[in-house]
């Protein structure tokens, strides 16, 4: 039963496909002091310190499954006051959320690891029960809930309450199906009892997957304000729970949407050259948690520190082995 995370589809069969033309040379991380051998260096990407913050698709970005990034919407954010120090986070009310340069855990296949020495872990919500998340909290974890938002999967336990009508195309992962993110009314119950389900468990927040089916091969025409609505409405669930809320990818929305969510989420913007576009979040005070699943520690850590991310090498599985900067 697949547990893994992903920017899109396409990205991660990009990922799939650089991870068989790897270098036999590995380059090692000079922050990583808590985990095993360093997996293998892929073949040259372009580096983070040339990221650009232009809008549009990375050059070179593969084809795959579903398509990549493109142009969302250009309304302005409001970023406002400096961003935080590094540490476990704030909480604004009931909603707590982790501060720019917050190391953290993100471990979704295999039993929780729980001795990995950071303050947030995010970890699946269907896969762990209150135990796991009480026992992180005892050792002083902030621990978040991961759910997938965007598409059905026919594996969880709530598979046949999302009708035939809200399923499109398959995502290229097995058993997945995108989500018509149109029909909110039906679809608003459903993440509802999905993000109860966090809350019951006592999860501090909540990371809804694949928020970015506008520029995806859903099998809708769907368009980006239907994306902006749909992702405004996720965020709004979790925080009439209490839940501070994950902004999964989606990097051109980031201007619109970065007053809606409390952290973001993001996966490769090394590799694509875009990780800049993300500096609205730090300069709100709110974290972002970044994974590389293809490059080297050494080809990002130094600008990574720069934009004051929460950076870390890890398996594509998302099993319990990280590389932090």
């Amino acid at each position: 039963m697949p547990a893994v995370t992903r920017r899109s589809a396409a990205a991660l069969w990009a990922a799939l496909t650089l991870t068989t033309a790897l270098l036999a040379s590995a380059c090692g991380s000079d922050g990583g002091g808590d985990d095993g051998d360093a997996t293998p260096a892929p073949q040259p990407v372009p580096s983070l310190s040339d990221a650009t913050s232009a809008p549009g698709s990375p050059s070179g970005s593969p084809s795959g499954p579903a398509t990549s990034a493109s142009p969302g919407s250009s309304a302005p954010g409001h970023p406002s006051g400096p961003a935080s120090s590094p540490g476990t986070g704030s909480t604004t009310g009931a909603i707590w959320h982790p501060a720019p340069g917050t190391a953290w855990q993100w471990q979704l296949g295999g039993s929780v690891d729980q001795s990995v020495d950071v303050p947030v872990y995010d970890i699946d919500g269907f896969e762990n029960g209150a135990d796991v998340v009480a026992a992180l909290h005892a050792k002083g974890r902030k621990v978040i809930c991961y759910v997938n938002a965007g598409s059905w999967e026919s594996f969880r336990p709530d598979a046949a309450a999302f009708p035939n009508s809200v399923e499109g195309s398959g995502n290229g992962w097995k058993g997945e199906k995108w989500l018509d993110i149109r029909q909110l009314d039906v679809l608003r119950p459903l993440l509802a009892k999905r993000f109860d389900m966090c809350k019951g468990k006592g999860f501090d927040a909540v990371e809804p997957d694949l928020l970015d089916a506008y520029v995806n091969k859903s099998g809708f025409p769907l368009t980006a304000d239907q994306q902006l609505a749909f992702n405004r409405m996720v965020a709004g669930l979790a925080h009439d729970r209490g839940l501070g809320v994950a902004l999964k990818n989606d990097l051109d929305q980031i201007p619109a949407l970065v007053n809606d969510f409390d952290f973001a989420v993001n996966e490769q913007c090394a590799e694509y050259s875009e990780c800049d576009k993300l500096t609205p979040f730090i300069q709100q005070g709110k974290a972002v948690l970044h994974v590389e699943y293809n490059v080297p520690n050494g080809q990002y850590c130094g600008r990574s520190k720069q934009l004051q991310l929460s950076s870390m090498e890890k398996h594509l599985e998302l099993d319990a082995w990280r590389q932090p900067c």
